[in-house]
């Protein structure tokens, strides 16, 4: 992933949030990371960065989304990133603790490009996260238009 992609990590979870950080930093990523804490400040945060970034080529967003957040929920940020025709090309990467099948199923219907499963154990959550800093290390992330 380029220095220029901003790794926007809406996490509600304080202690997911810090160990999510360490663990990309840990992998290799060296990008920005902005924590926003709900999805209302998050969609305030993508709205607000595609209305005044528009004219700077370092505008790439790449957003890890948690499901359950107070104010507006994951699954809510998601449908509205994806039906903006600005933000509709950011890669959404949810990330939650449930896996329940319709859930999986409602967040790939609406658009998101993975969803990752956060452990209950400490060692594998590690290793997840770890797992998903050397996977942005590689992957192309589009600007917004």
């Amino acid at each position: 992933m380029k220095n220029e992609v901003t790794i926007v990590l809406a996490e509600d979870n304080e202690g997911h949030a810090t160990l999510i950080r360490k663990n990309l930093k840990r992998s290799g990523i060296r990008n920005t990371i902005v924590h926003l804490k709900d999805g209302q400040e998050t969609m305030d945060f993508l709205f607000h960065h595609s209305k005044t970034e528009k004219a700077n080529d370092e505008n790439s967003i790449l957003l890890l989304l948690d499901i359950k957040m107070p104010r507006v929920d994951g699954i809510e940020v998601l449908k509205k990133v994806k039906n903006d025709p600005e933000l509709r090309r950011i890669p959404v990467i949810m990330i939650t603790t449930t896996d329940d099948p319709r859930e999986v199923e409602t967040c790939h219907d609406l658009g998101c490009s993975n969803y990752i499963t956060k452990p209950v154990n400490y060692e594998k959550f590690v290793s997840a996260i770890r797992q998903l800093g050397l996977f942005l290390l590689v992957i192309e992330v589009p600007s917004i238009d």
